[in-house]
C-alpha cells in the first residue's frame, strides 16, 4: 500500500448525532432488513425499498404502510432512441397505398403493445418472502429447521426487539439492554438474546453472512450476524479482518490471489458456528483495484477466487454473482445506504424533513460522491443520466446525485502527482536522469520538507518503470503542491453537461443543492485526519475544510513545523517522519473538497469509520441486498 495507512482500519466510531453535536461510539443494536430486493444490472438504475425497512431497527410491529417491505434496484425510465423512416413518392395506385398505410398503423399499433406489455431484461430478483411464501427463503433444506416443526406462535410484543431509546438532546442511543455488541460478548453465536424462536418455522433463528471488500489497498472480509426474531432479519453486530495487498497485486498470479483471501475465510470459520456455515452466503465484491487489470487478468483472479472458496470453505458461494467487480455507482449508493441506515436519516420513524448525509468515500484506486440534493426551482431539477439514482424508502422518495471517479483514488492520485512531477522535471532538465545504477533525484513540492521517498514512474507508452527519488528539499509546500494537484484534476476539461465538478463530470453545485446539508468523509480521509486531529481532550470528529488546509499546511513545511503543532504527541510526529506522502494525501484531500467539489472553506465536514461498532462504507449496504433479498441456498456438503 506504499507505506499508506488501511483506510479500512482503526476503531473510532461514530453514533448517529447531527454535526452540531459530538459523534462517539455506539452499541449494536437489532437492524431490520428489508424483506424484498429486486436488483437489475442496467445501465440506468434505481433502488426502490418499500413500506417498512427504514422503521425500527428490531420493532416488528406493523407501520401505517403495511407488513411488506421492499428494496430494489431496477430500471428506470429514460429516453430511447426512436428510428423514424420514410418512403419516397409511391407509383403505387391508390388502392394499394391506402394498404400500406393500413398495415403501417397496424404494424405502429403491435409494436407498441409489445414495448408497453413486452417482456423487458430481466432484473434479478431477490424477493424476501411475505408471510405467504415464507418457505421460499431457502431453495434447499437448512439443517437446522425441520420442515415438519409446528409453527411456532406469534412473539409476544414484550419480547419483540425495539428500536433502542434515543437521547432527545444528544440523539445518542441509549446502552442496550444486555444485548451482545461483538463476538466476544456473545455467549452463544448460534442463538440470539432477542428471542427464543424464529418469526416463521421456516426459518433458522441466526443467520450469517460473509462480505469480502477486495480493494485496491487490501482485502477485508465482513461476518454479519442477523437474527430471524422478527418478519425480516435483524442485525446484530459484525466481525472485521484485514489483509494486505489486494487481489490485484496479483497480477497474472490467480491461484496467489485467491490463497490470499484464506486468512480472512479463515476467521470466517472461527467466528460462525459449524451447524451453521452450509447456509452462510460469501460475496467477494472486488473494487476498482481489478477494474484496472488489463486483459483477462481481473477475470482469471475472480475464478479462481470462485474456486479456491467452493474447494476449500464449507459456506454458500451467493449466486449469481458471488464473486464479480462491483460497479462503481453500486459502491457509493451502497455506501450511502449504510451511513444514512445507521445515521436513523432515512428510516420511517424519522421526521419528514431530516436531511440526509452525503457521502464521501476515498479509496486507493477511486473515490465516490453520493448526495440527496434539493432544488429550489423546478427548472433546476437534477438532470438525467447514469448518476441518477431513484430511492424509495419506507414510504418517501430519495433522488440520489452519485458518481464515482475512477483514477482519483489516493493511490492513484499520489502515482499521477510522481507522473507530472517527473514530466516537468525532465522537460526543465532534459540532460538529467539516472546515472548507471543511481536513480535520478527530482525536487518534489508535495513531499514534505526534508524527506524523500523512492517511487516507481511508470511510462504510459512504454509501460516501462524507472525508480526516481523524490526529495521535498525545501520546496515541499502546501501552495506549490496545490498547484499541481489542479493540473491532476482536471478542473478546466470540456464540460458537456453543465454544472461540472472536475474531470468535465456533470454534477450539482453543492453550493446550491446541498447548502447546508451534513457531510461524512469516509476511509482515506478518515486515516490519514484523525490522527492529526486528535486533541488532549480526545479525538475531534468536525472539522471546517479550511482546517484541511492548515493541516496540510503545517505537514508540507517538515520537522520544525511539526513539533511546533504535535511535538507533544510522539506518534503523530513518528508518523511523519515514516510518511514523506502525507503532505501529498492532505493537499490532494483539499482539493478535492474545495476545487473538485467545490465546498466553502467554512463548511463543516465529519469524518467517520465506525458507527455503532460497525464498519461504514458500501459492506452492509450491499449484505442487506443479500440477506434482506431471500432466495438464499444452503450448501450440499457431502
Amino acid at each position: 500500500m506504499n507505506g499508506s495507512v488501511d483506510h479500512r482500519s482503526g476503531s473510532n466510531n461514530i453514533d448517529s448525532s447531527p454535526p452540531s453535536s459530538k459523534l462517539s461510539s455506539g452499541r449494536s443494536t437489532g437492524a431490520a432488513i428489508p424483506p424484498e430486493t429486486n436488483i437489475s444490472h442496467t445501465r440506468s438504475r434505481s433502488i426502490h425499498l418499500h413500506n417498512k425497512l427504514a422503521g425500527n431497527l428490531t420493532s416488528e410491529s406493523t407501520d401505517s404502510l403495511g407488513n411488506n417491505i421492499q428494496m430494489a434496484i431496477s430500471p428506470r425510465s429514460s429516453n430511447y432512441e426512436r428510428l423514424e423512416g420514410g418512403m419516397g413518392p409511391s407509383r403505387m395506385n391508390n388502392k394499394k397505398r391506402f394498404s400500406w398505410k393500413k398495415i403501417a398503423i397496424a404494424a405502429v399499433v403491435l409494436v407498441g403493445l409489445v414495448w408497453v406489455f413486452g417482456p423487458r431484461e430481466p432484473a434479478k430478483v431477490l424477493s424476501w418472502p411475505s408471510d405467504d411464501n415464507m418457505d421460499e427463503i431457502y431453495s434447499t433444506p437448512h439443517p437446522n429447521v425441520d420442515p415438519e416443526d409446528p409453527i411456532v406462535p406469534p412473539i409476544p410484543a414484550t419480547d419483540k426487539p425495539t428500536s433502542p431509546p434515543i437521547n432527545s438532546d444528544t440523539k445518542e442511543p441509549s446502552p442496550s439492554s444486555g444485548h451482545p455488541v461483538s463476538f466476544e460478548e456473545d455467549p452463544d453465536p448460534t442463538k440470539t438474546t432477542h428471542c427464543t424462536a424464529p418469526y416463521a418455522p421456516h426459518l433458522p433463528l441466526v443467520q450469517y453472512a460473509l462480505m469480502i471488500d477486495a480493494g485496491s489497498t487490501g482485502s477485508r472480509i465482513h461476518v454479519y450476524k442477523f437474527n430471524n426474531c422478527g418478519s425480516s432479519p435483524s442485525y446484530e453486530y459484525e466481525v472485521f479482518k484485514q489483509r494486505q495487498p489486494g487481489l490485484s497485486k496479483f497480477a497474472g498470479q490467480p491461484s496467489e490471489a485467491a490463497e490470499s483471501l484464506d486468512v480472512l475465510l479463515d476467521e470466517a470459520v472461527r467466528v460462525v458456528p459449524s451447524s451453521l456455515r452450509a447456509c452462510t452466503p460469501v460475496a467477494v465484491k472486488a473494487t476498482a483495484g481489478l477494474r484496472l487489470l488489463p486483459g483477462s487478468q481481473s477475470k482469471d483472479i475472480l475464478d479462481a477466487v470462485a474456486h479456491r472458496i467452493h474447494e476449500k470453505y464449507p459456506f454458500q458461494l451467493h449466486e449469481p454473482e458471488g464473486v464479480v467487480i462491483m460497479d462503481g455507482k453500486d459502491e457509493g449508493v451502497y455506501a450511502w445506504i449504510t451511513a444514512n441506515y445507521l445515521l436513523n436519516t432515512v428510516r420511517a420513524d424519522t421526521p419528514v424533513d431530516t436531511p440526509t448525509y452525503a457521502v464521501l468515500d476515498l479509496g486507493g484506486a477511486s473515490t465516490q460522491i453520493v448526495f440527496e440534493p434539493t432544488f429550489s426551482q423546478q427548472s433546476d431539477a437534477l438532470e438525467e443520466g447514469e448518476h441518477k439514482y431513484e430511492l424509495e424508502f419506507g414510504g418517501r422518495t430519495h433522488v440520489l446525485y452519485q458518481h464515482s471517479y475512477l483514477g482519483y483514488g489516493l493511490m492513484r492520485a499520489r502515482a499521477h502527482v510522481h507522473q507530472l512531477v517527473e514530466f516537468m522535471a525532465s522537460i526543465r532538465n532534459p540532460g538529467t536522469g539516472a546515472v548507471d545504477t543511481v536513480p535520478a533525484t527530482i525536487g518534489n513540492p508535495c513531499l514534505a520538507r526534508g524527506t524523500k521517498r523512492n517511487v516507481d514512474i511508470e511510462d504510459e507508452r512504454t509501460k516501462t518503470k524507472k525508480t526516481v527519488v523524490m526529495d521535498g528539499e525545501q520546496i515541499g509546500s502546501f501552495e506549490a503542491c496545490n498547484r499541481v494537484i489542479e493540473l491532476v484534476m482536471a478542473k478546466d476539461s470540456i464540460c458537456e453537461l453543465k454544472p461540472c465538478s472536475f474531470n468535465g463530470v456533470y454534477q450539482p453545485s453543492l453550493l446550491d443543492s446541498f447548502t447546508s446539508g451534513k457531510v461524512l468523509l469516509l476511509s482515506y480521509f478518515f486515516d490519514r485526519l484523525d490522527p492529526l486531529l486528535s486533541t488532549p481532550s480526545g479525538p475531534v470528529d468536525k472539522i471546517n475544510v479550511s482546517e484541511i488546509a492548515s493541516i496540510a499546511q503545517d505537514v508540507c513545511l517538515g520537522y520544525d513545523a511539526w513539533t511546533a503543532r504535535w511535538g507533544s504527541n510522539k506518534e503523530i510526529m513518528e508518523e511523519l517522519q515514516d510518511r514523506p506522502e502525507w503532505c501529498l494525501d492532505l493537499t490532494f484531500m483539499h482539493s478535492l473538497l474545495r476545487l473538485g467539489y467545490e465546498f466553502g472553506d467554512e463548511r463543516e465536514v465529519v469524518i467517520g469509520k465506525k458507527l455503532q461498532d460497525t464498519e461504514l462504507g458500501w459492506c452492509l449496504g450491499a449484505t442487506i441486498a443479500i440477506v434482506g433479498g431471500g432466495n438464499l441456498k444452503c450448501r450440499l456438503i457431502k
